[in-house]
Order: structure tokens, then C-alpha cells, then sequence
């Protein structure tokens, strides 16, 4: 197994590609399954929501800029350079669950939430003001509309896992930190030894998070979970009220032959949510299986990526029943098992745009959208894949530029379905 030294990777965040960017967008009737309105943020200084209206031929179309009220922030490479174009070193910068969007500010370390308009996806507003993280440099977000609940991890000095209660037009206060001891500065130095990303379990009862390791200083990364408790609230007419919080305390394990663990997502299906995709930077990405009373993690499969960068975002498709994975130094999306992570395809942008590379990535019905933040010199946009049908059919389909909306620190995608 290949491991990418913290040097060789701050060469991966600064890969350059010339500049100009082709875009096809054929015709073709309306396809099933489209969602209505794609979602990220700019990150820069004043933070902003951007949304994107998807027709009903998945493709996009402006919609607005929104502000978080907040501000972005940038991490380090190990020479103190800007990490763009991964500026938070995380998956899911912002979550959508419901009516309702909540996005993290690295630079004053707070939460945003606001709410979508049920007559218009792309029109939004601010709910309340931003909520004050205990951890610092918060760079990923989860939510569940079934309990209620929104947890940030944070991966700055304080690192860690915090979580807070919400309601139709409230964001409620964050809990104490679930901290991490990662040695770490705020900005961050990465992208190593940071937290890649929280995400709730498929069935909503465990809030998972990794951590990256660092392999050249013998860091070990791992996939902490904390499960969700309820309990019994009378409430003043004398009902009574279920209650979820997540508990405090954390289950950590490392998976074997598991180093550099990014982006992740729970697998669709499998009874108690206890299955994870789980890219990991160092060869590619695995079929995880957590134990929910332990929390211990084991590999079930591992696929290496040939030619890779640095494997790090992750999506599952409904559509194809399949996972896809981005890298920010290779212009393509590599389609892998949900069984064994092994390599079913691959589609191969580089001879239709000039994206540098590709970060996060969301897939939506027949299409996958992915983010490239470009490199300074070629715009930030949004490649739109077709990914229904044969593998020929796996082609863009639209590359949408985010000129004027996002720029190379934007970062997170979400789709309101």
C-alpha cells in the first residue's frame, strides 16, 4: 500500500491544470428522479450559500447566493500555504435534511441554518443567528430530521464532535465538545491528522466521524461513533415526548490496512446502518463494517485506485447501487462496489473540461454532480454526470461555472430532492 507523505500531498492541493473549460450540454427529455436544487458554499470571508435550480433534465441553472452570516476559512499545507483547492480538508461542508440547510463557518467557528422555500429550492433564509461551536475550525456538518439533531466536527486547536437540537425555527445551542486529541493549530495543518467527516448511520442511531491519520509521523486515523439515546420528556399537557441526544461517549477504532480515512457515507439497507463506504487517501477506498455495540470496525473489502492523487469524496447512487469517488488531483469519477470497494468503471473527464481535479460530490436520481473548486486560474465549477444506463452512458452531460457565485475555496454539495 501506497502512503502519500504530507509533502507529496501539499504538491496533490497545488496540482495546476491549464485553464479554459469546455461545457456540453446536449438536449434530451426529462429523466426521472432529478432533484430540485443543488447546494455548497463559497467559504470565503463572508461565508454564502450557493444554490443551483436542477431542471428536470438534471441540469443546472442559477439560483441565488445566500449568506451564512458567518465567515470561511482556508487550512494549511504542511508550508503554511493555503490548502485550496480542499480549503476545509472535509466532506459535507453543509447538510440538507428536510426544509432546511445547515452550513459550518471555519472562520468564526460557528453553525448556520436556514430554511428552504417549499415553492422555491433556491430561495433561502437565515434562521436566527449563527450558533457558536465549542470546537474550533468546524469543517463538517450532519443532520437528522428524524431526532432532530445536528453535530459538527471541528479540527482545529479543539478538535472534535459537537452536537445541538433543532426545530422548524430554531437552532439550539451546541453541547459540549466530544474532543479529539489531535496536537493540532487553528487553521489546521493538513490535510493529514484533521477530521475528514460526521455523518449519521443509515438507520440515524449512531453519529460516525473520521479522522485522517498521519502516516509519516505515526499518526493512526480512525472512525469514532457515539450512539444516540432517547429518553421520555413529560411535556406541560401531560404527554409524553421522546428525546434524542447523542451520547458522550466515543467508540474509536482503526481499521486494519485503513490509513488516511476521508470521505465516507453509511450504506443504504443493511439492517442496524452498521456498513460505511469509506474512501481512504492512501490507496483508494473500503467496505466498512462497524460493530454498533463496540464500535469496533472491520474491513470488508478494499479497492486501490490506480493512478490516484488522493481518493477522498464519496457518494452512493440509489440509481446504480454503486458508490463514486473524486479525486482533487485526477480529473475523472471512479465508480466502485458497495460489496468490496472493488473498480467497476471509470469516467474519464479530462477530455471534456479542464477541471483540475474533482472534490465533493453528491449523486442525485440518474446523475452525479461534483464539485471542482479549480486552481486560480480555471473557475470553480460543477461537473453534471449522467450515470444511469451501460458504462458508455456515463458521461457529462453539463459543466457548469460557478463565475461570480464561488471561487477556489468553495467547498460541501448537498441536493434538496
Amino acid at each position: 500500500m501506497a502512503l502519500i507523505s504530507r509533502t507529496s500531498w501539499a504538491l496533490v492541493l497545488s496540482f495546476l491544470a491549464t485553464s479554459g473549460a469546455a461545457s456540453k450540454c446536449p438536449g434530451g427529455n426529462p429523466v426521472q428522479g432529478a432533484g430540485k436544487a443543488l447546494y455548497l458554499i463559497t467559504n470565503d470571508e463572508a461565508n454564502g450559500v450557493v444554490s443551483l435550480r436542477i431542471g428536470a433534465d438534471g441540469q443546472l441553472s442559477p439560483g441565488s447566493l445566500t449568506s451564512t452570516n458567518g465567515a470561511g476559512s482556508v487550512a494549511l499545507n504542511s508550508d503554511n500555504q493555503p490548502a485550496t483547492p480542499d480549503a476545509l480538508v472535509s466532506q459535507s461542508a453543509l447538510t440538507v435534511v428536510g426544509n432546511f440547510i445547515f452550513a459550518v463557518n471555519a472562520g468564526s467557528n460557528t453553525l448556520s441554518m436556514l430554511s428552504i422555500s417549499p415553492s422555491d429550492p433556491t430561495r433561502l433564509s437565515l434562521i436566527g443567528t449563527p450558533v457558536a461551536v465549542p470546537g474550533e475550525f468546524p469543517n463538517t456538518v450532519t443532520a437528522s430530521l428524524k431526532n432532530r439533531l445536528v453535530c459538527v466536527g471541528a479540527s482545529g486547536k479543539l478538535a472534535g464532535v459537537s452536537c445541538a437540537k433543532f426545530s422548524r425555527n430554531q437552532l439550539g445551542a451546541m453541547d459540549a465538545l466530544r474532543p479529539f486529541d489531535l496536537g493540532q493549530t487553528t487553521p489546521p495543518v493538513g490535510p493529514t491528522n484533521t477530521v475528514s467527516q460526521v455523518f449519521f448511520s443509515a438507520d440515524e442511531l449512531t453519529v460516525f466521524a473520521t479522522v485522517k491519520g498521519d502516516p509519516p509521523t505515526n499518526k493512526t486515523g480512525f472512525i469514532s461513533s457515539f450512539p444516540v439515546t432517547k429518553m421520555q420528556q413529560r411535556l406541560p399537557q401531560g404527554r409524553m415526548s421522546s428525546i434524542s441526544a447523542v451520547s458522550t461517549q466515543e467508540k474509536r477504532s482503526s481499521p486494519a490496512g485503513t490509513a488516511v480515512l476521508f470521505g465516507s457515507q453509511s450504506i443504504p439497507g443493511n439492517g442496524n446502518g452498521s456498513k460505511v463506504f469509506a474512501t481512504d487517501a492512501s490507496f483508494g477506498a473500503a467496505v466498512l463494517s462497524v460493530n454498533p455495540t463496540t464500535g469496533e470496525a472491520t474491513v470488508l473489502g478494499k479497492g486501490t485506485v490506480q493512478g490516484q492523487k488522493a481518493t477522498c469524496w464519496a457518494t452512493i447512487s440509489a440509481k446504480t447501487g454503486t458508490a463514486f469517488v473524486t479525486d482533487v488531483g485526477v480529473n475523472r469519477i471512479v465508480e466502485m462496489s458497495l460489496t468490496d470497494a472493488s473498480i467497476l468503471g471509470e469516467i474519464d473527464l479530462s477530455k471534456v473540461n479542464n477541471d483540475p481535479g474533482l472534490i465533493d460530490l453528491r449523486a442525485s436520481g440518474d446523475f452525479l454532480y461534483a464539485l471542482s473548486p479549480g486552481n486560480g486560474t480555471t473557475p470553480a465549477a460543477v461537473t453534471v454526470v449522467r450515470v444511469s444506463g451501460n458504462s458508455a452512458g456515463k458521461q457529462q452531460v453539463q459543466h457548469f461555472e460557478l463565475v461570480g457565485l464561488a471561487g477556489s475555496r468553495a467547498m460541501g454539495m448537498a441536493v434538496r430532492e
